[in-house]
């Protein structure tokens, strides 16, 4: 297996993910040279005001993945991650 570099994720925590198509919320448990994969994702369709997404964790728009269901994100896509201090968005909005 190849050695994966360093980064600044951590395993176990929430993050709000920004890709070059599209926007997720997750919890990460598993990190490698190519991928992120997170449980408990949604796919955010629409963010609203960055500032009360990230600050409050209000969303506009939310298409959540059934609970445990592991969501791949190539990590050549990323464009920035944040950690997500709220709880997950679990419910169709």
């Amino acid at each position: 297996m190849a050695k994966v570099t360093k980064h600044g994720f951590a395993v176990g925590k929430n993050y709000f993910i920004r890709t070059v198509t599209n926007h997720f919320t997750g919890k990460l448990v598993a990190i490698s040279n190519q991928e992120l994969v997170l449980v408990d994702a949604a796919w955010v369709a629409d963010d609203g005001r960055f500032t009360q997404a990230i600050g409050k964790g209000e969303l506009n728009e939310v298409e959540p993945y059934p609970d445990n269901q592991e969501v791949i994100v190539g990590r050549g896509s990323i464009v920035d991650a944040t950690p997500w201090n709220h709880s997950l968005p679990r419910t169709q909005k």
